[in-house]
């Protein structure tokens, strides 16, 4: 049960959302869009232009090493901060789903879940890759490493939890703190996910939303954060590393 606040209380929270999302994925929407115009006054097609996604960012191979690690310290850190306001609000993770409870539910939750989005997500791209509608999206470009692996797979995990605690945990619960329909919430939250995909085309916006109203309908009804964390890192285990190993030896991949 949510229990109404006051006008002080609401002023607070919306100052909160405004400045937790300012820093971090908000901000990263803005970035988006920036990028995306950019694209599209470019007088090459979409399609025929490319974005990477994991890339280097050193010349020497141990400095992009720590680079790329500090870029996951950060991911997990923006998680972490929406973590410790809604602990501070008196949230606890287990109304979040993130405690030990469930683990095999979860884990089997966190398969079927990404399958359901995985394999339609990845015509659905080449679709919209086809039809001009998106960018050529490279998952990584990072040469090749004894590190390269584990790295795609701690970004991987980085990406989800950061945008599943902020995204469907932290904003979903604030809105409703706010007094928001649970659908209101839910929309926002997906239009959220889809900006800061808005770089990779309309595809990638429009895909991101879908995924975001499943993933955020999911956790409505089952208050299970783990399973939606587990199953983005899943689906981005599989496009970075996968990518990664098959890129220049398959003629389908842009």
């Amino acid at each position: 049960m949510i229990e109404p606040l006051d006008a002080r209380e609401r002023r607070g929270y919306q100052v909160e959302l405004l400045l937790v999302f300012a820093m971090t994925l908000g901000l990263s929407g803005l970035r988006s869009l920036v990028r995306l115009l950019d694209s599209l006054l470019n007088p090459v097609p979409l399609n025929e232009q490319k974005v990477a996604i994991n890339v280097p960012q050193a010349r020497f191979d141990l400095l992009d090493l720590l680079a790329q690690l500090l870029g996951v310290v950060q991911l997990a850190a923006w998680g972490g901060l929406g973590l410790y306001l809604l602990w501070r609000g008196g949230v606890r993770l287990r109304a979040l789903g993130l405690d030990r409870t469930r683990v095999g539910p979860d884990a089997l939750g966190s398969l079927g879940l990404a399958a359901v989005i995985g394999i339609p997500g990845v015509v659905f791209y080449l679709v919209a890759w086809n039809l001009g509608l998106n960018l050529a999206v490279q998952p990584s470009t990072l040469d090749e490493s004894w590190w390269r692996g584990a790295v795609l797979i701690l970004s991987a995990a980085g990406n989800a939890w950061a945008e599943e605690v902020l995204v469907v945990g932290y904003l979903i619960t604030r809105l409703r703190q706010l007094g928001w329909r649970e659908g209101t919430a839910l929309l926002a939250s997906a239009v959220l996910r889809g900006s800061y995909h808005l770089y990779q085309g309309f595809g990638g916006f429009v895909g991101n939303v879908v995924m975001g109203l499943v993933f955020g309908k999911v956790w409505q009804r089952t208050n299970r954060l783990w399973v939606l964390v587990v199953a983005h890192t899943l689906l981005d285990v599989v496009a970075f590393v996968g990518y990664s190993l098959l890129r220049g030896r398959v003629d389908w991949l842009p």
